[in-house]
């Protein structure tokens, strides 16, 4: 498989596609989502992972769906994990159903 683009971070998504356009602070969305701050700036630099609770809470205060941002997060977790074990998962052989 040939990999055009690196995974994408859904903190770079609520980064880049939310809070700059709206010049919001990571701390100002804590503060609506009811969260402390530091779990959004962490997620919007991509230093942690999106949970349910973020995921759930982001949907409702944009108006998207929980699904959207933790699908996000499954696909940059899945290509992180496939990289990582490319070497390993190429020694097991497909069984044909």
């Amino acid at each position: 498989m040939t990999k055009i683009l690196p995974p994408v971070h859904p903190g770079e998504i609520l980064r880049e596609e939310y809070l700059l356009p709206l010049d919001m602070s990571a701390g100002a969305l804590a503060k609506h989502l009811g969260v402390p701050r530091t779990r959004i700036e962490r997620l919007a630099a991509e230093e942690t992972a999106m949970t349910p609770d973020t995921a759930l809470r982001l949907a409702k205060y944009f108006a998207t769906t929980p699904e959207f941002w933790m699908n996000m997060q499954t696909s940059y977790d899945l290509t992180i994990e496939a990289e990582a074990k490319q070497a390993e998962l190429a020694k097991i052989e497909t069984r044909a159903a």
